[in-house]
């Protein structure tokens, strides 16, 4: 098996008005992600405003060592849900601490990249960004199980 280390440099860095990963009503929250200008001009964004919607990879930097999750646990240490594994749930305490978020895409302007609902703070790096294409959504129907539903009752909310 190979171990090699993997190095990531972020593409830019997100800019919002959350300066805090709390756990819900992120669905109104405006954001811009600043591409770096010393990798990127804005060509690098040509057809991207065509687009209604984003996938943003980005870090969870503000996580620290001793905090990552290997095994299972609890989502938000909620006692009513069940023990489930870090890769049954989309916590922030991830073994690469890398997230995969899907926002809308407000309009670009020049080097910036203006979205509503991104569930990422001030200063997050983003690593990739891409536009959403409905072709790859789910195929078929999408089963999932009653506490992850209820754990994002206000996930979105305004």
């Amino acid at each position: 098996m190979d171990h090699t280390d993997i190095t990531l440099r972020p593409i830019g860095h997100v800019h919002s008005p959350r300066v805090e990963p709390l756990d819900d009503h992120w669905g109104n929250v405006p954001a811009v992600i600043r591409l770096d200008p010393d990798r990127f001009g804005p060509e690098a964004l040509f057809g991207l405003a065509e687009f209604s919607h984003l996938e943003v990879v980005f870090h969870f930097h503000l996580v620290a060592d001793e905090r990552i999750e290997s095994g299972a646990r609890r989502p938000r240490g909620n006692p009513d849900w069940p023990l489930v594994g870090i890769f049954a749930q989309r916590g922030k305490n991830r073994p690469n601490r890398l997230a995969v978020s899907r926002c809308s895409l407000v309009r670009v302007d020049g080097p910036e990249v203006h979205v509503r609902g991104l569930d990422a703070i001030e200063g997050t790096p983003v690593l990739d960004l891409k536009p959403y294409l409905a072709e790859f959504g789910p195929r078929g129907p999408v089963a999932q199980p009653a506490w992850s539903t209820e754990l994002m009752t206000d996930y979105y909310a305004d």
